[in-house]
């Protein structure tokens, strides 16, 4: 189990990442604001990183108010938030610097491939059960579908729909794959 200061470290860092990531959304939302389907979609994208950071200050804000232990199978490690952390870093350095439509869906694409929804899903598991997680399975691949849509719409980069859809259905399979035993929620520790 990890301590209750380590496990706030933690979850303060990946409702960075998450605000981080809402932000690269909006940067994408306010540079393709036409025509009106892709401004939507890429608000759309922001608000669904806005729950999941929402999500995480609510964990977090819950930990405060007492000890708790979480289960040390918890992909959330210093090191996968400092490479998640560097991987933002390069993106919102290239954003700010101009880019096209296709690569704003190539870093979507690669932002949605990386470990940073996972991470969340990780914590949701582990601190809100696995009906929490399932929601939040539902929410990205509604989410993967639509960029997968996006692509194919607004590009000719075949790749790239190619690997947006490997990654749907990738997402898809493991919400089909539900653990036979659900993970229990965040417990109090007693002392």
């Amino acid at each position: 189990m990890r301590s209750s200061a380590g496990l706030q470290r933690l979850i303060d860092a990946a409702m960075e990442l998450e605000r981080r990531t809402m932000q690269l959304y909006c940067l994408f939302e306010s540079q393709f604001d036409r025509p009106e389907p892709l401004r939507r979609f890429w608000f759309d994208m922001a608000q669904h990183e806005s729950r999941h950071f929402g999500a995480l200050a609510l964990v977090s804000g819950l930990l405060e108010g007492a000890r708790r232990a979480m289960p040390t199978s918890i992909g959330l490690t210093p090191k996968r938030v400092q490479h998640l952390g560097r991987l933002l870093d390069r993106f919102h350095r290239e954003v700010r610097s101009g880019i096209s439509l296709e690569r704003a869906f190539e870093i979507s694409v690669e932002i949605e491939s990386s470990e940073i929804e996972d991470v969340v899903l990780d914590l949701l598991r582990s601190l809100k059960g696995e009906a929490e997680r399932e929601r939040a399975v539902q929410l990205l691949i509604h989410d993967l579908g639509d960029l997968s849509y996006m692509i194919e719409k607004y590009t000719n980069n075949h790749a790239l729909l190619a690997q947006a859809d490997a990654l749907l259905e990738s997402r898809v399979g493991r919400l089909r794959k539900r653990p036979a035993k659900a993970s229990p929620p965040l417990r109090r520790v007693k002392g």
